[in-house]
């Protein structure tokens, strides 16, 4: 029997619900949700509140968010490159990101922004790798086709990581610290990360539904979405450019991680359908979701040592690629 369309939104709303109960709850010292709610509210004991509010509620609002914000621009990349496999991660804007952090790391550089200097950095290099990669595939191809989008992204970023590999080669005493960074960590990150991606997330996933209907018809392609009003060379510009914004904010604050952006955008279209109105809300609370599973999944399967959350991802996440790739040429 099918699920209507309500039930379904329902049956995210508690699956989100119980991933963040799970991600909070579960760990070295187990919390029940009475426990949980109790902490919120600003009662029960002091230890479990400092546990719930200092350390795992701010780490799963960060895992919470950075999967959202990479679902959300994998979804749109995905429809205006026109693209299955098109993802943020694939364009550079990880490699890129990464590429600025490690920069500051081996540089030793300190400056006004204290603690958000490498939050920064990464969220330039990963906004700068857009720009690149744009600027390289017009050169190849005026037209900003999703293949040559995509490859000149896929080279930028195998050049990137192959230049943060030498350095952490150069400079053994930054190579387990530029390593973390490679693989995505939500440890130890505090509030100020959910507190800047949080509105940058929303003001990005406004503009995003905004521009529902043009990324509807990118689907089509560039001739019929010609014909239809739309200059496909015009909006894809500005999307790719905000899907940078967003994407650089969150890698920023957790490192490279990858598959999520490809992952769950195409399980939101399988169960909400492929208007964007639709797909792009319900792939960022997916996104987020399965984001902050598979966080717990890296500090608990290993317990008390911690895999790299990107690890966890990838694993997940390659079979399903495959399976994408391999679909698509059957088709």
């Amino acid at each position: 029997m099918a699920i209507k369309r309500g039930g379904k939104y329902v049956l995210l709303g508690i699956f989100a619900l119980l991933s963040v109960l799970l991600g909070v709850g579960v760990g070295s010292v187990s919390l029940s949700p009475a426990q949980i709610i109790t902490a919120l509210a600003g009662g029960g004991e002091e230890s479990v509140r400092s546990l719930v509010l200092s350390f795992r509620l701010p780490r799963v609002a960060l895992a919470f968010l950075t999967g959202a914000a990479l679902s959300v621009g994998g979804c749109v990349m995905q429809s205006a490159l026109n693209n299955p496999l098109a993802s943020p991660f694939g364009l550079g804007v990880s490699a890129g990101a990464g590429l600025g952090a490690t920069a500051v790391m081996i540089s030793g550089v300190t400056g006004a922004l204290g603690a958000f200097l490498l939050p920064a950095a990464g969220f330039a290099g990963g906004l700068l790798t857009v720009l690149l990669a744009l600027a390289l595939a017009r050169v190849f191809d005026s037209r900003l086709s999703g293949v040559t989008v995509v490859l000149t992204g896929m080279v930028i970023s195998l050049f990137f990581s192959a230049i943060m590999d030498l350095a952490s080669a150069m400079n053994p005493e930054y190579a387990q610290r530029i390593g973390l960074w490679q693989m995505g960590s939500f440890s130890a990150r505090g509030w100020r990360g959910p507190a800047v991606l949080g509105p940058v997330l929303l003001v990005c996933l406004g503009f995003f539904m905004l521009r529902a209907r043009e990324l509807d018809i990118l689907t089509f392609g560039d001739e019929q979405a010609q014909a239809m009003g739309v200059d496909p060379r015009r909006i894809k510009r500005s999307l790719i450019a905000v899907v940078a914004v967003l994407t650089g904010s969150a890698v920023a604050f957790s490192g490279i991680i990858g598959f999520i952006d490809l992952v769950a955008p195409h399980v939101a279209r399988r169960i909400f359908g492929a208007g964007h109105g639709r797909s792009i809300p319900a792939g960022a609370v997916l996104g987020g979701s399965f984001m902050v599973l598979c966080d717990l999944a890296s500090r608990t399967i290993a317990s008390p040592r911690e895999i790299p959350v990107g690890a966890v991802t990838a694993l997940l996440g390659a079979p399903f690629f495959l399976y994408v790739f391999f679909r698509g040429r059957g088709r």
